[in-house]
């Protein structure tokens, strides 16, 4: 239970803080020197970094996200999408940071980036809430599931999102995607991995859905008020677009199934929930659907499998970005464990689940 961690700016994230200065000096209001950089630990993706400026009297704090550096992948790290949800989310009830500005000349400090307000909070990476009352753990899952149900009812095309994505075909285009990714990705064979990728693509639903989809909505990237037991601010968009809503419920719901002892995440699988107050899977997802006005989840299994799928998939190109060198979180390494285990997990209920 504590803030985002701080580090000194990782040797492969460093850039020309010269340069930066000069740039926001320009072109962000309130922007004055002296300032200082530093990076927040734990994001595998987008590096992120704390812009501290002013005298000790009037002190303005900032957020500044940009890509990795080096060869990506396509069609990831797309901090120009982060950019353009936050701001169209702005004035709904979905909490969001307020956005300042958007670079994109890779000249300024190596690649585009955008920077936003600081959201002071508490950010809770363990799915288990350690060191919160049980009643307090029972109003993070329930406000959790609130915010992600607000997520998924606003309207997208009243908010200028109508191209932000491909409504149609959704689910089959992200099984190709992330099998995709996979392939580009991995270093070594994984059975599970491939099992499981046949599976999804052979069982597609049929029927489709739309709203605006989080694409990594977790516990780890929700920004809890620093004292209430409610969500303030989501946190890490890239991966946004327009999509089935399922998707979202259902990655959130993977930990759920996730080990205690599993590689970099400690899941909730085993736990006496009761004692803890937190929900068990089936009370998540019929809070959700209450909220959504649903009778129920269809094609449940397949959704909690794509989501091992997916995620075993970020896993293998975290890993493979270690390999770079150029990994944003120095236990990259560890994420080739995690992708072996994500992808038994997605296999098992696969195999449950049946054609």
């Amino acid at each position: 239970m504590n803030a985002a961690t701080l580090i000194d700016v990782l040797p492969q994230h460093a850039f020309d803080q010269a340069s930066l200065w000069r740039y926001l000096s320009e072109h962000l209001a309130g922007f004055t020197q002296p300032a200082t950089l530093r990076q927040f630990q734990g994001g595998q993706s987008n590096p992120t970094f704390l812009v501290e400026c002013g005298d000790e009297a009037n002190r303005s704090r900032y957020v500044l996200r940009k890509k990795p550096p080096g060869r990506l992948l396509p069609s990831a790290h797309l901090v120009e999408r982060e950019f353009r949800v936050f701001r169209a989310l702005e004035h709904e009830a979905v909490p969001v940071p307020r956005t300042h500005l958007l670079c994109e000349d890779a000249a300024i400090i190596g690649t585009p980036f955008f920077v936003m307000d600081y959201v002071p909070g508490r950010v809770m990476t363990e799915v288990d809430l350690p060191g919160l009352a049980r009643a307090d753990r029972t109003a993070v899952y329930e406000n959790a599931i609130a915010t992600l149900a607000a997520i998924h009812r606003v309207d997208w095309q009243a908010r200028g999102l109508s191209d932000f994505g491909k409504p149609q075909r959704y689910v089959a285009r992200q099984v190709e995607r992330w099998s995709s990714q996979y392939l580009a990705s991995k270093s070594s064979e994984d059975a599970a991995m491939d099992a499981l990728c046949r599976w999804l693509r052979e069982n597609v639903p049929a029927d489709e859905e739309t709203s605006i989809v989080h694409g990594d909505f977790r516990m780890g990237n929700l920004m809890l008020h620093p004292q209430e037991p409610r969500v303030v601010a989501v946190l890490d968009w890239e991966l946004a677009t327009l999509g089935h809503p399922l998707g979202d419920l259902a990655y959130f719901c993977m930990f759920y199934r996730f080990p205690p002892d599993g590689p970099l995440f400690a899941g909730l699988a085993g736990r006496d929930l009761e004692a803890l107050g937190i929900p068990d899977e089936s009370q998540v997802v019929a809070a959700y659907c209450r909220r959504m006005q649903r009778s129920r989840a269809d094609h449940w299994p397949f959704f909690l499998a794509f989501s091992f799928f997916r995620l075993a998939a970020i896993a293998v190109g975290v890993h493979a970005r270690a390999l770079q060198g150029n990994a944003a979180d120095r236990r990259a390494l560890e994420h080739g464990e995690l992708a072996r285990t994500a992808a038994g997990i997605g296999w098992t209920i696969a195999r449950e689940a049946g054609p």
